[in-house]
């Protein structure tokens, strides 16, 4: 879904659920990230390359990416600086998941436009937790 209607006080509703693209070519991870955005109550989508990304989001315009750098065919910064470049995509949000783990690779994300960057390997529940921030929302408690 694109978004949800606004309600009067602001408030998105309910009952309609965020968008969120998966860019991630280890199956593993993608079975993961799935797994944690489902249970959050989220539309998830999946592209395994950044060219199928940016397909992905000209069918649909999701309301967060995370997006792995190390990616084939066109590599997440690249992905990150076209999302940014185009003004109808202003709104996504984009938390960058990567093994470079260097202050330098972080900085560069952040700087071609990034909202939030974590390295790998992470928590599923960090993952939850800053995704559901940018989105206003709280992540489920662990059952």
């Amino acid at each position: 879904m694109r978004s949800a209607p606004v309600g009067e006080k602001g408030e998105r509703e309910q009952t309609m659920a965020y968008s969120v693209l998966v860019v991630e070519d280890e199956p593993n991870i993608v079975l993961s990230l799935q797994f944690i955005m489902k249970r959050s109550g989220h539309d998830v989508r999946v592209a395994e390359d950044g060219e199928e990304a940016l397909r992905a989001m000209r069918d649909q315009t999701p309301d967060v990416v995370l997006l792995d750098i190390m990616l084939p065919k066109r590599d997440g910064l690249s992905v990150c600086e076209t999302i940014r470049a185009n003004p109808d995509w202003a709104g996504v949000k984009i938390l960058v998941l990567s093994a470079k783990s260097r202050e330098a690779d972080k900085e560069k994300a952040l700087a071609l436009g990034a909202d939030d960057y974590i390295t790998k390997p992470y928590s599923t529940r960090d993952v939850c937790e800053r995704v559901n921030a940018m989105l206003g929302m709280e992540c489920p408690q662990a059952s």
